[in-house]
């Protein structure tokens, strides 16, 4: 879904940076800005990334609104957003259309509401989970996608999904 010509990516809540390392072997000449507010994920990431001149690691909780950082060709994200509450999952999306450059893209591999109790219990028991992760602020799909759409992204899709995890995506007009 990221463009091939993306010459500069934003991952929020990189974690350790699996997805970064996962998105830089499609994209190797591109710049990239690592952001996360875990300590531990934090040091992950400076000693994975610490010393590359392409990675720049920001320490920011985007519980609060994201700092300038300039703009990029694509903004992903893997498994962070659903720890957010409603209110700001729909204001971090208007801010990422307002960073994503004209012709650019939003993905977001995610953890999303289950539409029935039932089946987020078949969910857990497909992971080997026995309890629900209290962090999780679960949203259904559809109403993200909505949210994408009315913040202005177009070509707005959940393009995989297994269960309660999707990957969803939105393309800012050129």
């Amino acid at each position: 879904m990221i463009p091939t010509d993306a010459s500069c990516i934003l991952d929020l809540g990189s974690g350790a940076g699996r997805l970064l390392d996962l998105v830089r072997t499609k994209a190797p000449r591109a710049r990239f800005v690592a952001l996360d507010f875990s300590v531990t994920m934090l040091t992950e990431l400076r000693s994975r990334f610490g010393a590359d001149p392409a990675v720049e690691i920001v320490d920011h909780d985007f519980d609060k609104p994201l700092p300038p950082m300039g703009t990029f060709d694509a903004v992903i994200s893997s498994f962070a957003i659903h720890h957010l509450v409603h209110e700001r999952k729909r204001a971090l999306y208007a801010e990422i259309f307002d960073i994503v450059s004209p012709g650019g893209i939003f993905c977001n591999l995610e953890h999303v509401a289950s539409p029935t109790a039932r089946a987020h219990e078949l969910f857990l028991e497909a992971i080997g989970w026995p309890d629900e992760d209290p962090s999780n602020k679960l949203l259904d799909l559809e109403t993200q996608l909505k949210w994408l759409r009315e913040v202005g992204f177009v070509d707005v899709d959940c393009y995989w999904k297994w269960r309660e995890l999707a990957l969803f995506c939105g393309a800012k007009p050129r």
